[in-house]
């Protein structure tokens, strides 16, 4: 089987105008495979060069295939159409070393082509350490990287104008750009550079705050033959991830101009602010995971696609945004519903194996984040406690029993809750419980205001109502509850 090269494939090189912070899965699955797309069909003749920015060598570095690599994209299109679409992609020129090659790294700089950087450092990278210096080889953090890099351009350039980039961070942190360009201005201060570098930055250079969506799977070690088979070569950084994609990018218009986003086919939008955004994808995508998880785990299920197969959690999920969630977020309901329906798609998406358990981790803060705001706000829109949203409440505090059936199985959140729950449920036992000892246990997950950041005792009715569903989970079952309520 021949090997994936540009010697075995004729394939385009660009000229390289974009540099790429992190050489991880999801990154060559959502910006490696989006640029490629605009080199193909709108010109935007962009080479991406990868800069590796922790100290590992494992992986290999993509130079190995001459930065070629597959993509395979499965899933459920705008009309609920099954794709399976494979492309190589070969908008990466070469990968380099930060650590290694640190020399290498800041040449880059150098180059005048160079237009665009693109990161993903995970959360965690986005951050600042005043232990980091100037002449560090490289510093530790990626602000302070970053930073060391945009004074070597400064340098090379004499400060011109015309020599700034534009930035994307793609690390899931609400408005990334401003973050980052903070830290950056932080380590200039810190590292005593000029009045002229500070506003070189300030003026040159655009960082953008963005938010990414699509579920990226990665290698495909179970299906990794058979694939290869069907492809014809052997592809050591083959990526899967689902079909459905978005990118969200606050920036001014003229940034889609540079990008050549127009008739390109993309999901990538230009806007003024995030937050709408934001909330969309929390409220409903990450909403009704959370909505979903604890409720089909006691109904027996394990896995996100096979809930979403069972007629009555669809019906759970699809009441769930209607009547609760979609009227509870701030944009128009014409553009929320093709979102949820887009989401229902992906969940059930065939080829992505998501477990519930694994959705289930630090579910009480995933609660607050995701599903309480639309709580609140339908308590005071509406003046009553929302159904749906407190039977996930109910199954939720049920769920942290930690055993269905006779049988046990692992939660995971932080120290403190798992002790809360070890105890309530130790006292109140496996067995149904009464209404008295039901109430006891909402009261004191309901008390938690610091973590609730909200006084949850003082909403009418809401601690009636979860102890009622309680009471009904652990005597009659997740089904007949559910049943009950739908």
């Amino acid at each position: 089987m021949k090997e994936l090269n540009r010697t075995n494939f004729d394939l385009p090189r660009y000229p390289e105008r974009i540099l790429q912070i992190g050489e991880g899965n999801f990154l060559r699955c959502f910006i490696g495979w989006q640029v490629d797309i605009l080199n193909e069909k709108n010109g935007l003749n962009a080479g991406i060069v990868v800069a590796r920015p922790i100290d590992t060598e494992m992986p290999p570095p993509l130079t190995v295939q001459d930065g070629l690599y597959t993509t395979l994209l499965r899933g459920y299109d705008e009309e609920n159409q099954l794709r399976n679409e494979k492309r190589i992609v070969s908008s990466v020129t070469r990968e380099i070393s930060i650590y290694k090659e640190y020399a290498a790294f800041l040449e880059l700089a150098h180059n005048p082509e160079l237009r665009f950087i693109f990161s993903n450092t995970t959360e965690a990278g986005i951050a600042y350490s005043d232990a980091d210096r100037f002449d560090d080889a490289p510093p530790a953090t990626y602000p302070a990287k970053l930073t060391r890099f945009l004074y070597e351009r400064f340098t090379a350039f004499d400060g011109a104008g015309d020599k700034g980039f534009i930035l994307f961070p793609c690390e899931l942190l609400d408005y990334n750009g401003e973050l980052l360009k903070e830290y950056v201005l932080k380590y200039a201060k810190q590292w005593n550079l000029s009045a002229d570098f500070t506003s070189w930055l300030e003026e040159a250079n655009t960082f953008c705050s963005t938010l990414v969506d699509r579920i990226v799977t990665g290698y495909p070690k179970d299906e990794v033959a058979e694939l290869e088979t069907e492809l014809g070569y052997h592809d050591r950084f083959m990526v899967t991830g689902e079909y459905f994609h978005l990118f969200v990018i606050q920036a001014p218009g003229w940034v889609g101009e540079e990008l050549k986003l127009d008739g390109s086919g993309l999901h990538v939008e230009i806007v003024d602010d995030l937050k709408p955004y934001k909330q969309r994808k929390v409220g409903i995508l990450n909403g009704c995971h959370t909505a979903l998880t604890p409720v089909a785990w006691l109904c027996g299920i394990e896995y996100v696609k096979d809930a979403t197969s069972d007629p009555q959690l669809e019906s759970y999920l699809a009441r769930l945004l209607d009547q609760e969630i979609i009227p509870c977020l701030p944009l128009p309901v014409d553009e929320l519903k093709p979102f949820a329906d887009s989401v229902i798609g992906r969940f059930k998406n065939p080829y992505i194996k998501h477990k519930l358990l694994d959705i289930s981790l630090n579910s009480m803060t995933k609660f607050r984040t995701r599903l309480l705001p639309q709580l609140l706000r339908y308590c005071e829109d509406q003046g009553r406690v929302p159904q749906l949203m407190t039977l996930a409440l109910a199954a939720l505090i049920c769920f942290y029993r930690g055993e269905l059936n006779g049988q046990s199985y692992v939660t995971r959140d932080d120290q403190p809750f798992l002790d809360m729950y070890r105890e309530l449920w130790g006292e109140a036992g496996m067995g149904p419980v009464d209404l008295e000892t039901a109430t006891a246990i909402a009261r004191k997950v309901l008390s938690l205001d610091r973590h609730w950041e909200a006084e949850l005792l003082k909403i009418d009715g809401l601690c009636e109502q979860v102890a009622g569903f309680i009471v009904s989970i652990t005597g009659k079952g997740m089904r007949e509850t559910l049943a009950e309520v739908l």
